[in-house]
């Protein structure tokens, strides 16, 4: 019995470049999945920050419109007419509304 050669199956160059390719994309897919919820993560901070920022103006806005009420009210524009000597009359009242 002779020893036989052991037949070598040798790749193409278009396997070559499929094998590369594809070890290319399963570890560039891991990275990029990692990528992708990292930013996700930034944009729900950000989110999150500028959340909390408008509920502070919001905020805000509410106190500064009640001082603006209370300062429209009637007996403090009373008060304001007689201070300065001046005459009531309502129809020279404007609501800033």
């Amino acid at each position: 019995m002779s020893k036989g050669k052991k037949k070598r199956y040798k790749l193409l160059k278009h396997e070559k470049l499929m094998y590369v390719i594809l070890l290319v994309l399963l570890m560039s897919i891991p990275m990029v999945n990692i990528f992708t919820k990292a930013l996700l993560s930034q944009t729900n901070i950000a989110t999150e920050k500028l959340k909390s920022k408008i509920e502070k103006q919001e905020s805000s806005n509410e106190s500064l419109e009640m001082q603006i009420n209370e300062l429209v009210s009637m007996e403090n524009i009373q008060k304001v007419a007689e201070r300065y000597g001046l005459s009531y009359n309502s129809d020279n009242i404007v609501n800033g509304k």
